[in-house]
């Protein structure tokens, strides 16, 4: 009896390794939800869905939306800054999703008013390197008030295609979660695979998935992306068939083998210019020799 009564509790490790953050990167891209087979309402009901399941797994657990758009980002929902348990009011929505819709809204009529100047361009990427960027300063910042915190990871929800004037802005914050060890987990709904999802799947340890029926998308965010890093040890997660490594050229925006690298931003071109249309650079004879675009690709992980 006097030994037990003197025992500690230890519910570091437990919080530390059941208890997760999840920061969803939500697209809310209009150019492609308007082609999208799956409407964005139903999209939205799948991942409300989600994120309640989330939070019921643990009453530790927190989760963090950052709304993805054509021209901007912004976080739309925290769990740690509503009420633990929101009550019901005449069998609506419980106040946890009111929220964050009323936040979405006003995100994408703001994104619209920005996507009114480019709207003749065509521009069908969103801005993920911004979402990104925001995902690992909320986790930094986390990490930073104290030894006891939760898990972190990045669920990505992207349908929109890479956009290749974001390559070494995407690049770099793949390899800052890849220090941090933040895995990112990626869902592609779109109809190409995401190269650079891809990457940031298999350089951080995440898990990368293209569902094959959308309609069903609960059931794969649910069984696949539900789960904490200390279980996923013990599950077998889908696992990519294969990686694509290469890069697309900030030029005519081609997905190339071998290319010109720009050795001040990193800029990858198809084609050899005199003078770097990303970072102004002058490039000179010894810069014309054509180099593999994915061998350096390759190498920087490693390095």
């Amino acid at each position: 009896m006097g030994r037990s009564a003197v025992m500690a509790p230890v519910p570091s490790k437990l919080y530390s390794d059941d208890v997760s953050l999840l920061v969803v990167l939500l697209d809310t891209n209009p150019f492609f939800w308007s082609t999208a087979s799956l409407p964005f309402s139903k999209f939205l009901s799948h991942v409300l869905a989600f994120l309640n399941s989330i939070l019921l797994i643990n009453q530790l657990n927190q989760v963090v939306v950052i709304a993805t758009g054509c021209n901007s980002c912004n976080f739309i929902f925290d769990s740690s800054s509503v009420p633990a348990n929101p009550n019901l009011e005449n069998g609506r929505m419980p106040a946890l999703c009111s929220n964050l819709l009323q936040k979405l809204e006003e995100f994408v009529t703001g994104d619209e008013k920005l996507s009114k100047e480019v709207l003749a361009a065509g521009i069908g990427s969103s801005l993920l390197s911004g979402s990104l960027s925001m995902a690992l300063c909320y986790i930094q910042r986390v990490f930073r008030t104290g030894p006891l915190h939760p898990q972190p990871r990045i669920l990505c929800l992207q349908g929109s295609p890479d956009g290749p004037e974001q390559y070494v802005a995407v690049m770099n914050a793949i390899f800052s979660a890849q220090r941090s060890m933040v895995p990112i987990d990626s869902c592609v709904m779109g109809a190409q695979h995401s190269a650079f999802l891809q990457q940031a799947s298999y350089i951080t340890g995440g898990v990368y998935l293209k569902p094959q029926q959308l309609d069903g998308l609960f059931q794969y965010l649910s069984t696949v992306f539900a789960t904490d890093l200390h279980s996923r040890r013990f599950l077998q997660l889908p696992k990519p068939a294969g990686v694509d490594f290469r890069a697309s050229c900030f030029c005519h925006k081609n997905t190339i083998d071998m290319g010109y690298i720009c050795s001040v931003c990193l800029s990858i071109f198809c084609k050899h210019h005199k003078k770097c249309s990303t970072c102004g650079s002058v490039f000179g004879q010894a810069q014309s020799d054509g180099n593999s675009a994915t061998d350096r690709k390759r190498k920087t992980p490693e390095t």
